[in-house]
């Protein structure tokens, strides 16, 4: 005889046990970035970052030979002329000593230019967008006394503002890499290396050795720069109306950059040759104590014409510099900002 125990009994009697837990998982979900990225990098102040930076590094690999004669003559280091500066470079150095220095001078203008180029274009634009704005709407009026003065922005010209910022920023970003530069230049007994330079400078000074001769740096780049990017844009204009034209091709941005290099460097040379005593100076044991006392120091050693020791010179290298510095930033913006339509 058997037993049937329903179905329903049979269940309840089997033991109560609770369903297995699902493991325990975290996922973490990475933003996509690509776009962001992909956006900032075509924005037109990164564009025209990497323009600068692009046409400096080009520019200096051209002309370093001349950027090592130029330091030489003007810090009063073997032969006054540029020919015998250049055979006594090929004697003691060979045909590399041309090029002395020239791996710390690349690393020092690709930041160089690219932050003085995009500060520049950043402060001109802003200062232009001020003025335009300022000029809708009635100016403020300052009184003094019965004197009313009309307060207004026309009289600041915008390029001339954004080229002082530029040559600021670019010096308080990138002086100590010209201080490395001049030493290895100047001194490639005692600074073979760049290592071997910056090892050297940190045990004498610290990390404020990295910035000696900043304040007279910064006094000799502003008029520099200032008149530098206001004579560019000034024969830009006025030769774009003579001719009619919208733009410049690329021999006249060479020559017009040439000559407003030549400007620049002729008002503010003597301010360069008291720049770069007061930065070299320590490695010849007469370093003077600020800028005037250098001024006075080549005026007794050498006369007046000593403020210009070294000018030829320097407009054999700031001339093409110049040129061919603005000729291939104009070349690259227009390859990486034209053709996104971003000007």
């Amino acid at each position: 005889m058997a037993l049937v125990v329903p179905k329903e009994l049979n269940e309840l009697e089997k033991p109560f046990s609770l369903p297995s837990p699902k493991p325990f998982e975290i996922r973490f979900q990475v933003p996509d970035l690509r776009v962001p990225i992909r956006d900032f990098l075509r924005t037109r102040e990164v564009g025209e970052f990497i323009s600068g930076a692009l046409a400096g590094a080009m520019t200096k690999a051209i002309l370093a030979p001349l950027e090592t004669i130029r330091t030489r003559m003007v810090v009063g280091v073997g032969s006054k002329n540029i020919t015998g500066s250049f055979v006594e470079i090929i004697e003691q150095q060979g045909w590399q000593g041309l090029w002395a220095g020239n791996g710390i001078n690349m690393i020092r203008i690709i930041p160089t230019q690219a932050i003085e180029l995009a500060t520049f274009e950043c402060v001109k634009r802003t200062m232009s967008s001020a003025q335009e704005k300022w000029s809708e709407i009635e100016s403020p009026k300052l009184q003094i006394g019965r004197l009313n003065v009309n307060v207004s922005l026309s009289w600041i010209s915008p390029t001339a503002v954004a080229g002082a910022a530029a040559g600021i920023a670019s010096t308080l970003a990138c002086h100590p890499l010209e201080v490395l530069k001049d030493r290895l230049t100047v001194s490639p007994d005692i600074y073979p290396s760049l290592s071997i330079a910056i090892s050297k400078i940190y045990k004498d000074g610290g990390v404020g050795a990295l910035y000696a001769g900043l304040s007279p740096t910064l006094m000799g780049m502003l008029p520099y720069s200032t008149c530098y990017y206001f004579m560019y844009d000034k024969l830009k204009k006025s030769y774009c109306q003579s001719k009619n034209k919208k733009s410049l091709n690329r021999p006249e941005m060479l020559v017009l950059g040439a000559l407003a290099g030549f400007t620049a460097s002729t008002i503010s040379f003597p301010l360069e040759v008291a720049r770069k005593r007061l930065m070299v100076g320590a490695l010849q044991g007469k370093c003077p104590p600020n800028m005037v006392a250098a001024l006075s120091e080549v005026i007794r050693d050498d006369g007046l014409t000593g403020l210009y020791r070294g000018w030829g010179a320097s407009c054999l290298k700031v001339m093409p510099a110049s040129g061919i510095t603005w000729m291939f930033y104009e070349a690259w913006k227009d390859l990486l900002l034209v053709e996104r339509r971003i000007l």
